[in-house]
């Protein structure tokens, strides 16, 4: 890896005499981790045996490799994440039953580290403005068993319209010069010049600000980067608090490997020094920044604020009569103490909505809630999705998988059993983890596992 010599001769002077070990640390290898998934049903023991040790700041992390078509990884029992980029999840630390909002969430690691902690109660608004990259989140958030989230599309400015101070914790984990990745991602170092972090800072605080205007009275932001640029890291916290007088800095605890924030980096206030900096010379993880604040604004009574987003890009529509009469066939037969929290249709598909209706309508909405299935000709197919979010023990129609089987399911095949069950819809558990579902009709179960998902 061939650093820009500008980069180099910046970090010398501002790491001074801990440069040549911090540039020593950056042609070294990068580290991989993953955590595991309290949502599910136990431990993923496979691929924690796997595991070269445990991240000590992160209960539920690890360093090591996941391989991707194991039956761990597939179910959402771990998610692969870089070890540094977990800490971030231990500091917001949202509890069960708050109000959210990741808002800038792609590809989803920080955001399934969010919805484990709260334990899937309450609410969960994961926002990435890409299409494409919103669409990984969704499939990832999926995949990990999320219930109580929805993941939109949007701008942080049209975001802020339609939700005035609402959420209890925000999390910006905002887009950023990408500095602490570059060992583990070199083709970042392409697009970095010396005027590249004041650029990014400039995009970071319109984010801020539109974060703060979410953010409730006594709510929480946490604000992180995987950059070491004092213009986006402690500036920019210097910035937020000489913008927004009610915000106060939270002291960080800090694991021994971590540092404080460089207060002398930005206006000398000592304050800063709550902030966090991970650098890979003194842990094993790539280079992090963090900061928690809460508001100590006064609640507001400006009527103002509460104005709606008037733009209709997305109408709300509720099942028919029929559908629901089809809906509840299905969870009489498989979940019967299942209580949706609000049932609603994105065309044919049908989703439990986890907040106010109006909240969503006027948002690019990808997956408004869990989903939970798909309406076709007198018949509902459940989703994917339902099963991964679900416990075997939730169920009342369960076909036990072997590994085999499981291979056969993922293959896209039909399943052969040989015991006599009644036909219908079944919960597919394959050694305690919720596979899918399946059809059976006399000894074999139809295969409804996602084309597109097949391997």
């Amino acid at each position: 890896m061939q650093l820009p010599n500008e980069f180099v001769t910046k970090y010398k002077k501002l790491m001074g005499a801990e440069a040549d070990e911090f540039l020593s640390a950056l042609a070294q290898s990068s580290y991989s981790g993953f955590r595991e998934n309290p949502l599910k049903n136990g431990q993923p023991v496979a691929t924690i045996e796997k595991a070269t040790g445990k991240v000590p700041y992160v209960p539920t992390g690890y360093y090591g490799q996941v391989n991707g078509k194991s039956l761990d990884h597939v179910t959402g029992w771990v998610y692969s994440q870089e070890p540094s980029a977990m800490f971030v999840g231990e500091v917001v630390n949202p509890q069960a039953g708050e109000r959210v909002l990741d808002l800038c969430a792609a590809p989803g690691g920080k955001t399934t580290h969010l919805i484990a902690k709260m334990n899937n109660q309450g609410l969960l608004v994961a926002n990435e403005i890409f299409p494409k990259r919103a669409k990984i989140l969704a499939e990832n958030l999926e995949r990990w068993g999320a219930k109580n989230a929805v993941v939109t599309s949007e701008s942080p400015a049209d975001l802020e319209k339609q939700f005035p101070q609402y959420f209890d914790r925000i999390l910006v984990d905002a887009p950023c010069s990408g500095e602490g990745m570059f060992r583990k991602e070199p083709a970042g170092i392409e697009y970095w010049s010396p005027e590249y972090p004041a650029e990014c800072a400039n995009r970071q605080q319109k984010i801020l600000a539109s974060a703060m205007k979410m953010l409730k009275p006594g709510g929480t932001l946490v604000y992180s980067t995987c950059t070491f640029a004092p213009e986006e890291d402690e500036q920019n916290i210097s910035w937020l608090l000489n913008n927004y007088p009610d915000l106060k800095l939270i002291p960080i605890e800090k694991a021994s490997e971590m540092d404080d924030g460089r207060s002398e980096w930005a206006d000398g206030n000592e304050e800063l020094k709550k902030t966090v900096r991970l650098f890979p010379h003194h842990l094993k993880g790539e280079g992090h920044f963090i900061a928690k604040l809460v508001n100590s604004e006064p609640e507001s009574t400006d009527k103002k604020r509460k104005k709606k987003n008037k733009r209709k890009k997305q109408s709300i529509v509720k099942p028919d009569k029929e559908q629901v009469k089809l809906f509840n066939q299905f969870i009489t037969s498989v979940f019967p103490d299942y209580q949706p929290h609000q049932l609603i249709l994105f065309g044919d598909q049908l989703y439990d909505l986890p907040l106010e209706e109006d909240k969503i309508e006027g948002l690019n909405v990808l997956r408004p809630g869990l989903h939970l299935g798909t309406f076709k000709k007198n018949r509902f197919e459940p989703a994917l999705a339902w099963a991964l979010a679900s416990l075997p023990q939730e169920a009342n129609r369960i076909i036990e998988l072997s590994q085999e089987q499981w291979h056969q399911y993922v293959h896209g095949d039909v399943i052969n059993i040989d015991a006599d069950l009644p036909n219908g819809w079944y919960l597919l558990v394959c050694e305690e983890h919720t596979a899918g579902f399946g059809k059976l009709v006399g000894k074999t179960i139809k295969n409804f596992y996602p084309k597109g998902l097949r391997f």
